[in-house]
Formats: C-alpha cells, sequence, structure tokens
C-alpha cells in the first residue's frame, strides 16, 4: 500500500510564474508569499515523496465550456503544458505515474464516480506551479493529476469533492506500489477576478475554511456552490481542490504550516501544510 505523508495547498496565480521566470522572489511585494515556502520545501526534502496527487482547476487549455467533465483523471506517461502568456514559461513535460493513474481510476468507478479518463492531457499553471513552488530545482516527483471543474456550472458540491478525496485515499491504500504520496491541491483561497466584486477578497472567511478543513472538514458541507461564490467569490470556488485534498490524507492530519498573505493579483494567496 501506499503511504500518504501529508497535505500541501496552494495558490496558483499565473503571476506567481511570472515572478519566478523574473527572479522577483525578493521583491517586496512577492517576498511575504514567497516567504511561505522554505518550511514545505523543508518538510518534503525530510519526508520524500515518490509521486504526487494534484486536485487543481483547468483554465480553458485542456477542457473548454463546451466538454467540461466534473472530474477527469490522466492517465498518461507524460504531460505537456502551456503558457497564458504572462506566467511560467513553457517547461519539459511533467512525468505521469500511469500505473497508479489507473489504479485511482478504477477505484473511482467502483466507487461510482463517473470520471473522464484522459490517455492524453495538456496541463496549465494550476498543474505546473505547485511543483514549481515546492521543487524549485525542477526535481518534482511524477504525477497524478486530477482536475475538478470549478468553471461551468453546475459544479460538484463541497461533500461531493471530500468524497472524492477520501476515495482517492482509499485507492492509495490499497495500492500495491508502495510509494510514498504526497497530495496537493491547487487554487483558491477567495477572490474574484470578474464583476462588479472584481478584487473580492474575504480573509474572515478564508481563515474559517482553513480552521474547518484542518479540524472538521464535513462541516464545509453546510455551504453550497452559491454560498461558496458570495463568500469567496466567482473564483473562489477553487477551494474545491483543497477540500478533495483534505479528503485524501489522514484524518488525523494537522496543520504543521500556513502562510495566508493578501493580496496577490487581487487574489488571498495561502500555502498549507498539513500531515499525521
Amino acid at each position: 500500500m501506499a503511504e500518504v505523508v501529508g497535505g500541501l495547498g496552494t495558490s496558483h496565480v499565473p503571476a506567481i510564474g511570472g515572478a519566478i521566470a523574473k527572479g522577483l522572489q525578493q521583491d517586496p511585494y512577492w517576498k511575504p508569499f514567497f516567504d511561505g515556502l522554505p518550511p514545505i520545501r523543508s518538510w518534503l526534502a525530510e519526508n520524500r515523496p515518490d509521486a504526487v496527487i494534484i486536485f487543481y482547476n483547468d483554465h480553458g487549455l485542456n477542457f473548454f465550456l463546451d466538454k467540461l467533465p466534473t472530474f477527469a483523471v490522466g492517465a498518461a506517461p507524460f504531460y505537456h503544458n502551456a503558457d497564458e502568456g504572462w506566467g511560467l514559461p513553457v517547461q519539459a513535460p511533467f512525468r505521469g505515474v500511469p500505473d497508479l493513474s489507473w489504479h485511482v481510476i478504477e477505484h473511482l468507478v467502483e466507487r461510482e464516480f463517473d470520471i473522464t479518463t484522459c490517455q492524453e492531457m495538456l496541463v496549465d499553471h494550476a498543474f505546473a506551479l505547485p511543483l514549481q513552488l515546492f521543487w524549485p530545482d525542477g526535481d518534482a516527483p511524477p504525477a497524478v493529476p486530477i482536475a475538478i471543474n470549478t468553471v461551468q456550472h453546475p459544479l460538484p458540491s463541497i461533500s461531493r469533492c471530500l468524497k472524492l478525496g477520501r476515495a482517492v485515499g482509499e485507492a492509495l491504500a490499497s495500492w500495491r506500489g508502495c510509494k510514498r504520496v504526497a497530495v496537493i491541491a491547487s487554487g483558491g483561497l477567495s477572490h474574484q477576478l470578474d464583476g462588479e466584486r472584481a478584487g473580492f477578497i474575504n480573509k474572515a472567511f478564508d481563515q474559517q475554511f482553513l480552521d474547518e478543513l484542518e479540524a472538521n472538514p464535513d462541516a464545509l458541507s453546510r455551504y453550497s456552490i452559491h454560498d461558496v461564490v458570495e463568500l469567496a467569490g466567482t473564483q473562489g470556488v477553487e477551494l474545491l481542490t483543497w477540500v478533495a485534498m483534505r479528503g485524501a490524507v489522514s484524518a488525523s492530519s494537522k496543520r504543521r504550516h500556513v502562510n495566508y498573505h493578501v493580496p496577490i493579483s487581487n487574489t488571498a494567496a495561502c500555502q498549507l501544510l498539513l500531515a499525521p
């Protein structure tokens, strides 16, 4: 069986990639965000995961509004990426873990999740940035991408995403690969990039969300998707990836590190480490 060593969360604003590419990590605007990364990198160096699961949302690179699955799992040996024009430069393909992907896919179908299986899958900044942030030397382990629809309504509920994460955790527990796996959430927290509330950030809700995510994630199910949009903003629904990550790690996991900073490109930016 695989050992889930912990869960990580990070915001994935494209401009963060631009800051990396331009070497702006110590710039006064960016420094409070990048200062939150060394404890996570140290933890990763100590725990050395062999593979990662990444819950993220696609921004129109691999899926668009005409065909947008609720949940999609990559099952490719490599994942090619592209740049939106102002983030990270295009990188070499990311390595996949096909045998683990297929095990997760089969288990999710057994648990009655109607997923889309992708034997070819393009990945954007939501996938690439966490790997760059957590492994800046380019030595990130191979990954299984799991995309959650946060764009086209109707969106999956918080409860459904928590169940998805728990089913992925079950799959890891039954996998014979015997590897150490970290689970990553990419997205959020509160932000809205369009409309009359453009620039909206709700620090109080973000902090409450982080507290309950750690201590009682089931309680978050009281929020409907419309509640989340109201409380966290149109793009704040990306917190669904954090809920899925929480479901996949041990229920006894505790907050080992958190760095919350606003604003980063009109977004509440956060890094989180949960581990037993």
